[in-house]
């Protein structure tokens, strides 16, 4: 049986003011024919269908058309929730999806057997079985006690978490037990595992107050899907436990690694053998670095490209601060097939230039930069406790909201 391993689409998602409609559409085609080509038997989405919890139509009507193009492909198709994904918004069209071999699951449930999943290949016959884990809240797992520490809350939850997983991955092995061959058993996850390398539009995500996982949280299934990490990786040497990313690059600093999709198929001696298919750029990007002139030079380069226009994040360099480098700027590119979507100065710089520090920490800087920022002009001398106690409630208050957000 083929497997293939996605997450993190963000369908709707407007990139400084740009719309990725086509990027998104040009992907799902794209899958669509390497489930054909590689007669894949299930996808698995790892969260994040959507970029945000009211997504716009036009990114619904391309989740339902994928849909009924997966039907019609003889493909199986599992959608986990992921922290930017509406649990209401999923489950709406849970019942009908499920008539199409589509298998939503939202958030976490009570009853194992709804997060256990037996998925079948094109002949119809189970070929492995999967414990769909979405997005864990920790009020789903969890009741908090008054008067608990802080330590101990963390302590709890990391518990209820691993309990949940071994939980679905019993009920899992009974199932395998109970078919006249062996097949592999897989979990999923939609969170921040302790060692992953992430980029600038990966969300911090909590879960309560955890902000990442030990590797020995997961059971010991025979591959682990996770997604909210936009990097492709492995997360541990030694266990089958990857992100696949996300299949077009979400901010400027993903364009150092190659997108791809994770096809898994095991053989008759129970070995993973796994393929990472390149996924192609359907929008090029691109970030130039320098001084005015050595920029001039750079956009040189684009002047014979063909195609749509190149969206570029442009950081000037050099010592003198010019306030029309936005004029500057669009003088050098206006005759180009480029679009300039960033500007920014180096951070060196920035630094040197009192009047544009405030800008910076609105538009480069995260919540909890900001907040470790003014965290630090604090005098707690009399109480050096006190900064972690704040810390804790801030990520605590953080992430009640992006839950919120979530269930809009």
């Amino acid at each position: 049986m083929k497997i293939l391993h996605t997450s993190d689409w963000h369908l709707g998602q407007n990139f400084y003011t740009k719309s990725r409609k086509a990027e998104h559409q040009a992907f799902l085609d794209w899958l669509l024919q390497q489930i054909t080509a590689q007669q894949i038997d299930a996808v698995i989405v790892a969260g994040d269908i959507f970029d945000t919890a009211t997504p716009p139509s036009y990114a619904r009507e391309m989740y339902n058309q994928f849909v009924v193009d997966m039907h019609k492909a003889g493909c199986n198709l599992i959608v986990l929730g992921g922290n930017h994904d509406s649990v209401s918004v999923l489950n709406e069209t849970k019942s009908l999806l499920k008539q199409l071999n589509a298998y939503v699951v939202a958030n976490t449930s009570e009853d194992a057997a709804e997060q256990v999943i037996p998925l079948c290949n094109r002949a119809g016959e189970v070929g492995a079985i999967l414990c769909a884990v979405p997005f864990i809240r920790a009020r789903d797992i969890l009741e908090s006690n008054a008067g608990d520490s802080a330590d101990a809350k963390r302590e709890a939850l990391a518990l209820a978490i691993k309990q949940h997983y071994q939980r679905l991955y019993e009920e899992a092995q009974q199932q395998q037990a109970a078919l006249p061959n062996w097949v592999p058993i897989i979990a999923t996850g939609h969170l921040a595992a302790v060692g992953v390398t992430a980029s600038e539009s990966v969300r911090e995500i909590y879960i309560g107050t955890l902000n990442g996982l030990q590797a020995d949280t997961f059971p010991p299934a025979d591959y682990i899907a996770l997604g909210h990490i936009h990097r492709p990786q492995l997360v541990s040497k030694n266990r089958p436990i990857y992100y696949s990313g996300s299949p077009i690059a979400l901010s400027f600093d993903e364009l150092s690694h190659k997108k791809q999709v994770n096809v898994l198929e095991f053989t008759t001696n129970k070995t993973l053998q796994l393929d990472l298919l390149e996924v192609p750029t359907f929008q090029p990007l691109a970030v130039l670095k320098g001084d005015l002139m050595a920029l001039e030079q750079s956009l040189q380069q684009y002047a014979d490209h063909s195609g749509v226009p190149v969206w570029l994040s442009i950081e000037v360099t050099g010592q003198d601060f010019l306030s029309d480098i936005q004029q500057k700027i669009q003088q050098l590119t206006q005759d180009l097939p480029v679009e300039v979507l960033q500007v920014k100065r180096s951070r060196k710089n920035v630094q040197t230039d009192t009047t544009k520090t405030a800008e910076r920490t609105l538009t480069e800087l995260t919540p909890e930069e900001v907040f470790a920022k003014r965290l630090a002009q604090q005098d707690f001398t009399k109480d050096p406790q006190q900064p972690e106690r704040l810390t804790l409630h801030f990520a605590q208050t953080l992430a009640s909201l992006h839950e919120q957000e979530a269930n809009v």
